[in-house]
């Protein structure tokens, strides 16, 4: 059974962008894309170039999928499961995400 760990207000993540928290000891990247209360969260670690940036990615979509390209070295991962898009080999861990009563809240 997991631990849900209250991260933010998602007034507090402006829609089509992210946020990073520490959950635990590891920095997770929290997505709001849209205007309404669906958050995403995966790791912040960008595995290609070891830094703590992907919050700061761009989203898109593909394929009928939520997407965010690394600010350094452009690749992508999928919100809801961190699958690298370029090398599945270099995907990033995903967490449950939810809102309730209006708190962005990560399963630890």
């Amino acid at each position: 059974m997991s631990q849900w760990q209250r991260i933010c207000k998602v007034s507090q993540i402006l829609p089509g962008t992210g946020v990073c928290a520490r959950v635990g000891e590891n920095p997770v990247a929290i997505f709001r894309p849209r205007e309404n209360d669906e958050v995403f969260a995966i790791s912040n670690i960008d595995p290609f170039a070891d830094a703590s940036v992907l919050s700061r990615g761009i989203i898109g979509e593909h394929q009928q999928a939520l997407w965010v390209a690394s600010p350094l070295k452009k690749q992508h991962f999928r919100l809801s499961d961190g699958v690298c898009m370029e090398d599945e080999s270099r995907s990033v861990m995903s967490y449950a995400a939810r809102v309730t009563d209006g708190m962005v809240e990560i399963a630890v």
